[in-house]
């Protein structure tokens, strides 16, 4: 299928490895998509994310690039982030910004585990969470959930994925995300049951 037959969606951030996963969880599904970056669009707009919620972030970065996309574009948003039990549900929604507003990945996964250094095995419990905002071409809003229940090592390990991948372990697992590969990953993980309720729903309409 050539890309001019497909769908184009443009999604709500320049992070190059959302907008891979996305590409190839569309694939596998079949669906004739193709997710391209807010970079196609000269970048993303400055965007506060300041709501305290998921949602209330994933709707205003999807309206702020559907500003500036072409009329009758579907637009999607992602926001997730890693709840820890410990900490009773944070970083959470400021998952992006646990080590300052940069928004620096490393420093992020560092501050974790420093923070979490010396917290016992059994307190150790957390959640990925991903939620997904669609504007449609009529610009209809849609919201698609998902997660995944893991706990936290004492130290990062694998050096595939990003953010706090090399953290945590899946329920099931003793590799962390960064160590399972993008197929396992792919089948399990908070965005691609995110992405299943999409992909279901995108199927039906």
């Amino acid at each position: 299928m050539s890309a001019d037959s497909r769908t184009v969606v443009f999604l709500a951030s320049g992070n190059t490895h959302k907008v891979a996963e996305l590409q190839a969880l569309s694939e596998r599904d079949g669906l004739a998509l193709e997710i391209r970056s807010a970079r196609a669009l000269g970048g993303m707009p400055t965007v506060a994310e300041d709501t305290g919620t998921f949602a209330g972030n994933a709707r205003k970065k999807a309206h702020a690039l559907r500003s500036i996309a072409p009329s009758g574009s579907f637009v999607l948003a992602d926001d997730s982030g890693v709840c820890v039990d410990y900490l009773d549900g944070g970083p959470g929604v400021e998952s992006a910004y646990f080590a300052g507003p940069e928004g620096d990945a490393a420093a992020n996964l560092r501050k974790l585990v420093e923070v979490m250094r010396g917290v016992p095995a059994g307190r150790r419990g957390a959640r990925f969470y991903c939620l997904l905002l669609l504007l449609d071409a009529q610009g209809n809003e849609r919201i698609f959930e998902g997660q995944c229940v893991g706990t936290l090592l004492d130290d990062p390990k694998g050096g595939a994925g990003f953010g706090y991948d090399p953290l945590f372990v899946p329920e099931g697992f003793s590799a962390s995300y960064a160590e399972l590969g993008d197929v396992v990953k792919g089948r399990l993980s908070h965005r691609a049951q995110a992405w299943a309720a999409l992909s279901a729903w995108w199927q039906s309409t």
